[in-house]
């Protein structure tokens, strides 16, 4: 079976589970989810830049009334519980948890502990931090020792 550790900002959408449960064909996957709510990691300006370089000015109005730290570790849990159930009934084994703080000294330990086969960072476009290459996916491939594939996810 391959074990593949995919990192989550959002609840897996029914595309996104698709998606990922069929990259391998007709190969078994396994998931090991790492949800890693809003928070002090996540800069309110830089998420803004971004709703505005894809267009959305409403949204880039209101990052500041998103949850983050403590008040974003509940939505987190509900996104994660979500996104496993969906795994799980699409007939995959997926386990997980909700990372707060160093999300990359996590994803390290767990694809180690996991014996992944790769790691999945399956995120909405964050242009500015892409740019300057410090994005999740950008950081892993020099932390992780596995492949690390870069989705962006589905909006439903």
């Amino acid at each position: 079976m391959f074990t593949s550790v995919l990192m989550i900002e959002k609840p897996l959408t029914s595309e996104d589970v698709e998606f990922v449960t069929t990259l391998h064909g007709d190969e078994g996957v396994s998931f090991v989810v790492l949800m890693q709510p809003r928070g002090d990691q996540a800069d309110v300006l830089l998420r803004a830049i971004d709703d505005v370089a894809i267009g959305d000015l409403k949204k880039a109005g209101r990052e500041a009334d998103e949850p983050e730290g403590n008040e974003a570790k509940a939505p987190a849990e509900r996104a994660l519980d979500h996104s496993l159930a969906a795994l799980r009934a699409a007939g995959c084994p997926a386990q997980g948890q909700v990372v707060e703080k160093h999300p990359l000294d996590k994803l390290k330990s767990v694809v180690e502990e996991s014996g992944a086969d790769e790691v999945i960072v399956l995120t909405e476009p964050h242009y500015v931090e892409e740019f300057f290459h410090r994005d999740w996916a950008s950081r892993a491939r020099h932390k992780v020792g596995v492949p690390v594939l870069k989705l962006f996810a589905h909006s439903e």
